[in-house]
C-alpha cells in the first residue's frame, strides 16, 4: 500500500462524522477529515505544535492595564 493510499484510507475512515459533527453540520466531510488528520499528524510530530501546549508565564501587571482612580 502506498503512502498516498494509506492517507486516503485514513481520510475516508475519518470522514464518517461523529455525532457532534453531524449535529454541527459539515459542508465537506472529506476536506474536514483531511484537515483534522493533517493537524493531528503535525501535533504527533511536534508535541508543542498544538494550541495551548505552551504555558505562558506572565504576571497580572503584564496582562491588565492599571486603572487610575478618579481624582
Amino acid at each position: 500500500m502506498s503512502h498516498h493510499q494509506s492517507d486516503q484510507d485514513r481520510i475516508e475512515s475519518r470522514a464518517h462524522l461523529l455525532p457532534e459533527e453531524v449535529a454541527a453540520g459539515s459542508d465537506d466531510a472529506q476536506a474536514q477529515a483531511d484537515a483534522i488528520l493533517a493537524e493531528s499528524d503535525l501535533r504527533e510530530e511536534d508535541q508543542n505544535a498544538a494550541p495551548d501546549t505552551v504555558l505562558e508565564h506572565r504576571t497580572s501587571a503584564e496582562t491588565v492595564t492599571p486603572v487610575e482612580p478618579p481624582d
